[in-house]
This record gives C-alpha cells, structure tokens and sequence, in this order.
C-alpha cells in the first residue's frame, strides 16, 4: 500500500508530534488545526476557543513499516482519551481527543480500536474520542512544528512532554527509528 496519512489530536500538537516523529516508518508529523470553520486560524485565534478547530497532527507513514492500528494503538498509549476537551492541565475544544479519518478504513479501524478498549476496561472510564471525517488542514505556525526538539529545556516541554516522550520511548523502544 505505501504512503498513509492520519490526522490524531491528542492535547497539545506539542506532544502528538513528538511522539510519531521518533517512530520508524514516519515520514513526517506536522502541527496544525482541524475541525473549525475559520480558515487559515492563527493559534492566537484557536486559543480563543470561538473558532472550533482542535490542535491535530497530520502524520505521513509508510504503512508497509508501520501500520495504521500501530499508529492508533500508539495515540491512545500516549494520551489519556477519557477526558472530554482537556489533557492535563491544557483546557478546552482545541485540546479535544480525536482521529480525523481519510478514508472508510481509517474510520472503521478507529470505531473498533476504541469499542475494544472500551470492552477492556483500559482507562476505567468510558473513551470521549471524536472519529470524524477529515476536513481542511491548517499547518500551524513555523514556531511550533519540531517544537519538542527545538525546545527541550522550555519549561512545558522539560515537565510535560520529556516524560511523556521517555515512557513512550521504554514502551515502544523496538518502533522507533534507528
């Protein structure tokens, strides 16, 4: 099949991205908005929480590499989907938990990966991801793509992300990138 594409919110689009970038078979994870109805937001604009968009990442994979339920399975591993607009202490609609889907596929994977976690009891509470059709994709700002990488000392990356990024790198050490 080859070159895939999912859109994952997860929180902050600080964390969703530097989580897929260090998997083997990314070809890239970009930072930006989906879901609203303003186009081209600004994330001064999406932070006013009036425009509806939710902080996603469109990642590129080789699904020869790695496949689409990895890739799901990865994104709910690193994110807590039981919360409704929130992840920590970032609050409201644009930190909302969601996969934008590409295709009927994507979308059916999405809706089983979720009612078998749901029947596991995983997170002990009922999972809120929103699986919905992808729509216009609005790449954020220069500033925040790499921004994990560019940033590791800032103060949310050291706190927030870093062990985030540690315990997914333990768990997932055999997929990432060498």
């Amino acid at each position: 099949m080859g070159k895939e594409l999912a859109t994952l919110g997860g929180g902050c689009f600080w964390c969703v991205e530097a989580v897929f970038n260090q998997l083997d078979g990314v070809e890239s994870a970009i930072s930006g908005y989906m879901g609203g109805h303003v186009d081209n937001p600004t994330y001064a604009q999406v932070c006013t929480k009036t425009t509806g968009h939710a902080e996603v990442v469109n990642v590129t994979f080789d699904n020869e590499v790695i496949s689409f339920e990895d890739v799901l399975n990865i994104f709910f591993a690193t994110h807590d989907p039981t919360t409704l607009n929130r992840q920590g202490n970032d609050v409201g609609p644009q930190y909302r938990s969601g996969i934008w889907y590409h295709d009927e596929r994507q979308r059916q994977l999405a809706k089983d990966t979720i009612a078998g976690l749901d029947a596991e009891g995983l997170f002990g509470r009922k999972i809120v991801t929103e699986v919905t059709p992808a729509s216009a994709f609005w790449v954020a700002e220069d500033y925040h793509q790499d921004y994990f990488a560019n940033n590791p000392r800032q103060g949310y990356c050291a706190v927030v992300i870093a062990p985030k990024v540690a315990k997914f790198r333990k768990r997932y050490f055999q997929k990432l990138k060498r």
